[in-house]
């Protein structure tokens, strides 16, 4: 019976954006391994739950001690802050159900915004910025923010 149960991914705020630019490198290799299946899931049509706190990526982190992230002292109520600001860019709420197409459809809406405030300065942006996702984002955000002649602005 409970193998019919099919019980939705669980990710916090942050992953909703940042997993869009995933490129095949983390922390370790049983976290690669963690990251690539949960994309195979969301990507065939799995529904996913926004949570708070640690999620299914989180599972496999080295950094996770409980349900605390422990990668420095301050990363715990930094990743929270990330995840709130994620939320409020994707129009969601903690236990929200979405699919993933749902969520991709809302990034260059929010991606302008989160890479002003985060991508900037994360030190995975390097690997991010290998990927199509990325760099399209980046196109649209270059194009969005060109300077027009005063009489063309309202």
């Amino acid at each position: 019976m409970s193998s019919l149960l099919k019980l939705s991914i669980k990710l916090r705020g942050h992953h909703l954006i940042c997993l869009h630019f995933f490129k095949g490198e983390g922390y370790n290799p049983e976290f690669v391994k963690n990251l690539r299946e949960i994309l195979k899931r969301v990507e065939a049509g799995e529904e996913l739950e926004v949570c708070s706190g640690a999620d299914d990526v989180c599972k496999t982190c080295p950094y996770l001690k409980g349900k605390l992230c422990l990668y420095d002292k301050d990363a715990e109520a930094e990743i929270r802050a990330m995840d709130k600001r994620a939320m409020g860019l994707l129009r969601l709420k903690i236990m929200d159900r979405v699919n993933w197409q749902e969520i991709r459809e809302r990034i260059p809406e929010a991606f302008h915004v989160w890479s002003e405030e985060y991508c900037k300065e994360c030190e995975w942006r390097r690997v991010c910025e290998k990927t199509g996702m990325y760099r399209k984002m980046k196109g649209l955000v270059h194009r969005s923010s060109k300077t027009y002649p005063k009489r063309c602005m309202k």
